[in-house]
Order: structure tokens, then sequence, then C-alpha cells
């Protein structure tokens, strides 16, 4: 058993040291290039990476930024989101997507989702757009690592004049129809957070758009708005991806494929292992390609359900336990769809994400298997 396993549970949920693990020497390698090369703030790696994540994935450009967070508040800012202004957004995701809104100085709306992806509902969309006025930009979470609808979402931002960002940070290597996730709206968002399909061993994110005057607007942002050094043409911020995590990132890229295709062949074994459980388990469009970042399943009853898994060694989390217009800091100052969330909260009080990353082997996928069977 390996030191990072010793105080995990027999079975974590997620398992973020498992990549440096298994690539020890080629990270620290890639760390000490870049510790003896000198330069540690947006140097060689981060314009490697950027380029490198750009061609891999068919974007026009990717800034790399400190965190997925940021990325959002940078993308807004750079379509001209801002103060006085309502951005449209899921409930039923990560808090970070409303937080990003404010930083920008916005105001989130939030949507009802699709009953079967989770992602944002279209038809929610189009209501709130049309009956809540002020909305100017529109996020579409890919959640879970399942797309959301983007083209039914763009033909209403469009009939509406609005803008469309891609919420990928749950989404790296997706597809819809062909196309990856973050190739689609006016601008998109990654996060490199350690627990990502595509994660860092610390914060990091990206901006990604093919629209080359938008690209030299988020550089300038994230640096303080600097076009010439020490030279402020307009506010920005302090978020810059910093070389260490870029070189581990230009090995996890090179990684991703493979990683992605293990969490396929996992859902599967899930798929077949727990149908019949009566369990909700996660559903993928046909013209899809769902990476899994999560697998999440629902039961109506989560709190016995966990109590009796809990013995068991195996361990689960809850992607997201309220939604983000119930939580303390945004309950009843947030707009929300006129025919309210009532799907979002029912969703939120029952899913449960199993165990999920690549180096689960057969005998850990085998063994949740029967310990959440048995739990049901």
């Amino acid at each position: 058993m390996s030191k990072l396993t010793t105080l995990l549970p027999n079975i974590p949920q997620m398992l973020p040291g498992a990549f440096f693990e298994a690539h020890r020497e080629e990270i620290l390698a890639a760390m000490t290039r870049v510790l003896d090369s000198g330069w540690y703030i947006l140097g060689r790696e981060v314009r490697s990476y950027e380029e490198e994540f750009a061609a891999y994935f068919g974007f026009g450009a990717a800034i790399g930024v400190a965190n997925g967070t940021e990325a959002i508040e940078l993308a807004l800012r750079c379509l001209g989101v801002g103060p006085g202004d309502l951005v449209a957004t899921p409930s039923h995701t990560a808090v970070a997507t409303a937080a990003a809104v404010e930083a920008a100085g916005a105001s989130p709306v939030f949507v009802e989702i699709d009953p079967d992806t989770y992602a944002m509902d279209p038809s929610s969309l189009d209501r709130t757009v049309r009956e809540v006025p002020g909305i100017k930009a529109v996020i579409a979470v890919h959640l879970y690592g399942h797309p959301a609808d983007v083209p039914a979402i763009l033909d209403i931002a469009r009939k509406a004049g609005l803008y469309v960002i891609e919420d990928c940070a749950q989404a790296h290597g997706t597809k819809l129809g062909g196309r990856f996730a973050g190739s689609m709206g006016d601008a998109a968002t990654f996060s490199f957070y350690p627990t990502k399909n595509l994660g860092a061993l610390g914060d990091g994110g990206m901006v990604v758009t093919d629209d080359p005057g938008r690209a030299q607007m988020i550089k300038t942002l994230r640096e303080y708005g600097w076009e010439q050094r020490y030279v402020s043409e307009r506010p920005g911020i302090n978020s810059r991806l910093d070389e260490l995590q870029a070189a581990i990132l230009r090995i996890r890229l090179s990684y991703l494929e493979e990683g992605n295709r293990r969490r396929a062949a996992i859902a599967s074994a899930y798929d077949r292992g727990l149908a019949g459980t009566g369990l909700v388990l996660p559903v993928c469009r046909p013209d899809a390609e769902h990476t899994y970042h999560q697998y999440v399943v629902r039961h109506p009853d989560r709190t016995a359900f966990l109590k009796r898994l809990k013995q068991s060694g195996v361990s689960t989390n809850i992607h997201y336990p309220m939604g983000v217009h119930q939580q303390p800091a945004y309950a009843g100052r947030c707009a929300i769809d006129p025919a309210g969330l009532s799907l979002t909260e029912t969703v939120a009080s029952q899913v449960v994400s199993l165990p999920m990353y690549p180096e689960m082997t057969d005998d850990d996928v085998a063994t949740s298997i029967d310990a959440i069977r048995k739990s049901v």
C-alpha cells in the first residue's frame, strides 16, 4: 500500500495524488526544469502549455490564469459584462460559477436543469430570458463531464442578443456532436483544480476563445490591465498561471485521453453493476461523449443510503448538496426562473458521487459495486 492511501478510506471517492505517484519521475523532472530556469511567472512553460492546449482541442487561443473561478470572471469582463448586468446560469453547479459572476460586478439569475443530464434546461433559459429583463450573458455549465445542450442554448441566446460562455471546469475532452466542449460559445473556461480530469498539483485555469481581440483583452486583464509593463490601460486583476503548474499540466495533457477512456470504462462497469438497484444512474445523450468527471447517482433517501454505505470503506461525495440559490450567501437575493427551481432542489437532495478516478483498479470497482448494491 502506498503512503498516499494509508490514511484514506479503502476506496476514496477521488484520489488526486494518484497521478503524481504514477508519473513521479516525469513530474519531478519537469518541476526541476522550471526551478533551474529561474523564471517562475508567465514564461516558456505557460506559453508552451497555452499553445499545446489550444492545439489539442482546436481552440483559436488559450490564456492561462490562476484558477477556474477567475477564468469565468475574466471571460465575462472581456465580453463587457459587469455592474448592472445579469447572467443566467444553472443553480445546480459549483458555487464558483455564481461567485465569478459577482466578482465581475454582475448578478446571477438561476435557471432550472434538464431532468436527465442535470445541465441547463434550454426551455427554462428561454422562459427566464423572456421574463427577467437585463440578462446580458449565459453561462452553460458542462456538469459532471456531460455537455450542456449548447446548440439549443446558443439559439435562444442569439435571438436575445446574449453572449454564451461555456464553463468546462468538469469537461476536459467532453464532446457534443463531435465538437469539444469549449468550442461552441463566445468564450469558454477551464479549471485545473487537482481533482479535475486534467488537474494540476495546485490551482490553475484557462480561458479560450477563437477571437484574437478577445484573447488579447484577456491577456491584458489577467495582469493588471497591462499592455505595456507597469502601465495599466484598464483595470485588471492578478490572475496568472504559474510556471510550475503549467509544466505539470503539459504532462497531464498528454495522458488526458487515456484517463478519460479509463473513466468511461469504470462508468460502464457501474452501469452494468448497478442496473436494477433502483438508483437513478447517469444518462448520456446519443450525440455526446461523456468524460465522467463524476459518476453521479440519485437515491430518494440519501441520508439512509449513505449511512448504510459508510461502514463499507467506500467513500462518496455530494456534488452539490443544495442549489446555489438555496445557499445562505445567495438565498433570497438573486433572481430565479419565474417557474421556480423545484427539480434543482429535488436533485440536490438526492445526488451521490461514487468513486471515480482513472487509477481505480477493476477490483476497486467491483468492491464499490458490491458495497453499493448491499447499501441501496
